[in-house]
């Protein structure tokens, strides 16, 4: 998780800061890679079981890197300082939430219907939002994803320790697969929390 997120970082730093981004959006790419994303989590979710551990990893890799690009354009919206202080404050807030649901004695499986639940609602919500353009809305929708992302983290980290014990899993692709999940719900936080708290460009 920590070298996808590295990478995620180099990537986005590196195309806002030689201009590519300007390029990517004007050559009308974005949709491409936005489309490519979501086709590389539609695999590593559907195949996670059959694919070898390598090809699992690469898709990882892939979609971080993906993810670097689409993320470029936070240093064109959000002053820099701003970006760097939220990033650690997600952090904390997801190394907290990570280690209650690994550290907890409880079953959180039974938490899945209701926080999916929720964040297909919240995506829903916030789709219609953008034909009517309600800032109100827009604030209420990022607290509550930020929060069913708060019990996710909580809850895949729980499922992430039973699958240990499963022996019919190979434990190798069971790495990459927390890596990838874990990823997923930190930079969805961080998102959340610099769409709240981030000190935008002027």
């Amino acid at each position: 998780m920590f070298l996808g997120l590295l990478g995620t970082a180099i990537v986005a730093w590196y195309t806002y800061s030689s201009g590519l981004f300007i390029s990517i959006i004007l050559g009308g790419y974005w949709e491409i890679l936005l489309i490519g994303e979501l086709l590389v989590v539609l695999l590593f979710s559907f195949l996670f079981k059959k694919l070898p551990p390598m090809v699992v990893g690469i898709l990882f890799f892939v979609y971080a890197m993906l993810n670097g690009v689409t993320l470029s354009t936070i240093f064109v919206l959000f002053d820099l300082s701003s970006i760097v202080w939220l990033f650690v404050v997600s952090a904390l807030l997801f190394g907290g939430m990570a280690f209650y649901g690994y550290k907890t004695s409880k079953d959180l499986s039974n938490w899945k219907t209701l926080l999916f639940g929720i964040l297909i609602a919240g995506i829903i919500v916030s789709l219609i939002n953008l034909f009517i353009g309600n800032s109100v809305l827009d604030i209420i929708i990022d607290w509550v994803i930020l929060f069913v992302f708060f019990g996710i983290t909580a809850y895949d980290m729980n499922k992430i320790k039973a699958l240990q014990e499963d022996e019919t899993l190979d434990q190798s692709k069971l790495h990459i697969y927390g890596a990838m999940e874990l990823y997923l719900d930190f930079i969805n936080i961080f998102i959340r929390i610099l769409s709240l708290f981030g000190k935008r460009r002027n």
